[in-house]
């Protein structure tokens, strides 16, 4: 049986843990929250042993998903660890900004560490971007791709390392115009979400951007689509450019449509969730 050692205790080691569990791994949990012990217990049983105690779990390890504080100092410090600790497992971060070269820059397993970032909720997306930087080596990818398949990701590998890695530059992009069109009093929040969850929100979770455009191009593909129509949207449609000094009015009117407490957000948490799920049933079903 495989071994996998989460460094991390909160929503994103959780979400891990449970993958490797259901997939039938043994399971180690680190954190140096002492009261977390008896989440794990009633989360996970015995499926799951914990300890504050890195040097404890390390040993024998196959893979390490480090799901840690989002700080370049603490990653760099438990990679250095974790690599003094172990000689063969390939050690993953969560992270979402930083690039794999700056945390394994100095570190003996550089061609070990690699990024293997989902999107929240992990527990239920199935994407999973592994980012390699200039020192791993193609195994590690290779072995962290079969890894997040065998959990129920759906993993792609990037070619090489780039700030924001894929997903977050797409999202940046739609948020950063989403923001500009309520702040110019285009459209208010909620009708922009409106017109992105019944458009673009719909068909992505269909297709991507790629496929899509093929698809809208007809028989003769995407160069038909671009040509006669998006050929025009480098003249007539420029990116806003959001004033994020001054978001005031965007976080009203959020906060007006969708709440900012505990019970909206719970409410909203739980809505998405089993939206999620039923759209993953249906595409699993085709």
């Amino acid at each position: 049986m495989s071994t996998a050692l989460l460094v991390g205790g909160g929503l994103i080691g959780f979400s891990f843990a449970r993958r490797f569990v259901d997939a039938g791994w043994e399971v180690r949990m680190t954190d140096v929250r002492e009261e977390l012990a008896g989440a794990v217990k009633d989360e996970f049983g015995d499926a799951v042993r914990f300890s504050t105690a890195l040097e404890e779990l390390a040993d024998g390890v196959d893979f390490v998903q480090e799901a840690g504080p989002e700080k370049l100092e603490f990653k760099r410090e438990i990679f250095a660890r974790l690599a003094s600790l172990n000689d063969t497992a390939v050690l993953a971060s969560s992270t979402s900004a930083i690039l794999p070269s700056r945390i394994a820059e100095g570190n003996p397993a550089a061609d070990r560490i690699v990024i293997g970032h989902p999107f929240t909720p992990p527990a239920l997306m199935p994407v999973l971007e592994v980012v390699p930087g200039p020192a791993t080596s193609p195994e590690t990818v290779e072995r962290a791709l079969e890894v997040y398949a065998e959990l129920g990701f759906e993993p792609s590998a990037l070619k090489k390392e780039i700030p924001g890695f894929v997903g977050n530059r797409i999202q940046k992009v739609i948020m950063w115009e989403a923001i500009s069109l309520v702040q110019q009093g285009v459209i208010d929040a909620k009708d922009l979400d409106t017109i992105v969850r019944n458009s673009l929100g719909l068909r992505y979770a269909a297709t991507g951007p790629f496929e899509s455009n093929r698809l809208g191009g007809g028989p003769d593909g995407i160069k038909s689509i671009i040509e006669h129509i998006a050929g025009a949207w480098d003249t007539e449609l420029v990116a806003g450019v959001p004033d994020m000094s001054d978001l005031d009015e965007v976080y009203a009117q959020v906060d007006a449509a969708y709440g900012n407490d505990e019970a909206t957000f719970e409410a909203g948490t739980r809505r998405r969730n089993a939206l999620l799920r039923g759209f993953l049933d249906v595409r699993e079903s085709h």
